[in-house]
């Protein structure tokens, strides 16, 4: 076992894991942060996306010993203590942008990670953000439009 110390949604989390443990794994079955979605668990699908020091990865693809010490912010980082949620989740509801569901928490993340780095994004910057995110019901077009609107407010 080794012990780390993850900032998951700026909280200093200290987990003790196995070599081999992957990042998905502890947000999920240790830190019960169960917004980020196992799918693939190969960084096929991009159901599993969370922002690690400010770039959104699969977290299927990271040890959990990989993250020690480093910033982890996960789809509940989105919403505030209350509850309200964030323009980029609003956006994603009021465009359709959501519908199994199942895809939109990596959605969200990798679009936040553009939007963070890149207030104004062009339409083909945000499909290539967002291209590591498989949706098989929206069809791409409203995920699109809702970062689009995000952009637009500023």
């Amino acid at each position: 076992m080794l012990s780390i110390t993850l900032n998951v949604n700026g909280i200093s989390r200290k987990v003790d894991v196995e070599a081999t443990t992957t990042l998905l794994d502890v947000l999920r079955d240790r830190l019960g942060l169960l917004g980020t979605k196992k799918r693939c668990e190969a960084g096929d699908c991009g159901a599993c996306t969370v922002i690690l020091d400010g770039r959104a990865v699969a977290s299927c693809l990271i040890l959990a010993v990989e993250a020690d010490g480093r910033k982890v912010l996960t789809v509940e980082s989105l919403s505030n203590a209350s509850g309200e949620l964030s323009p980029l989740q609003k956006a994603f509801i009021d465009k359709g942008a959501v519908q199994c569901g199942f895809c939109t928490p990596g959605m969200l993340m990798s679009a936040k990670a553009l939007l963070d780095r890149n207030p104004h994004p062009t339409e083909d910057e945000i499909r290539e953000a967002i291209a590591g995110n498989l949706c098989r019901c929206t069809g791409y077009a409203k995920i699109v439009e809702a970062i689009m609107e995000v952009s637009r407010r500023g």
